[in-house]
């Protein structure tokens, strides 16, 4: 079934994927898995260009949006092919557009994000410019092998004290959910938690009840 829009105040489940793990079948699972909790879909891939860009990320928004009409749909550094298909937002990475661009180009309602991975980073970004950023790793990686140290809870709480909302990503799952969030984040991003499940839909909802348990 069909999932309503999130409560605004309620923790993000943001699912991070590319083409790679997303394509054929996988696209009706992912599908699935917005529908079962999922808020934000976050469309990353360095391989694909131009059209087929394009298309892979049209055929995920579209499954998405089918079993979650609320959901967001953001393009990761490509702010070309998030204003081509009309998407929600745009993740900025170091080799992508500046904020102040993205904003400019996207509109005032478009979410504007970025990657991070020290607290210091996020000192230096505008609010006025960025509505979130995700740090990481705060944990070891689920999907890939890790290649930065792990932040810790510590390290997540302070940046959390600055005005910009923190979405915590690397190793979460179920079960660290309710940390991430009392120590201050607005909510989690996932790759391997969901779509390295048996059952990517009810890995999903496991997340999504332990966002909401969080609380």
């Amino acid at each position: 079934p069909a999932r309503a829009a999130a409560d605004p105040g309620d923790p993000i489940l943001c699912l991070v994927v590319d083409a790679a793990s997303s394509r054929g079948a996988r696209t009706r699972e992912v599908g699935e898995a917005c529908g079962a909790g999922v808020d934000w879909l976050q469309l990353r891939d360095r391989e694909l260009a131009g059209a087929a860009w394009l298309d892979w990320a049209e055929s995920l928004a579209q499954s998405a949006r089918a079993n979650a009409p609320g959901i967001r749909i953001i393009a990761n550094r490509r702010l070309d092919m998030a204003l081509a298909m009309g998407a929600d937002g745009v993740h900025l990475g170091f080799d992508a557009a500046s904020p102040g661009d993205a904003r400019t180009l996207m509109g005032p309602n478009a979410l504007v994000g970025a990657s991070t991975h020290d607290p210091s980073e996020i000192a230096c970004l505008a609010p006025d410019e960025i509505d979130y950023v995700h740090l990481a790793p705060i944990y070891a990686p689920l999907s890939k092998p890790a290649s930065r140290p792990e932040l810790g809870l510590a390290l997540l709480a302070r940046a959390c004290e600055g005005p910009i909302p923190v979405i915590a990503q690397g190793g979460l799952g179920p079960e660290r959910c309710s940390a991430v969030i009392r120590a201050g984040a607005a909510g989690v991003a996932v790759t391997g938690g969901i779509l390295a499940a048996r059952n990517p839909a009810d890995a999903a909802a496991g997340l999504r009840a332990a966002l909401d348990g969080g609380r």
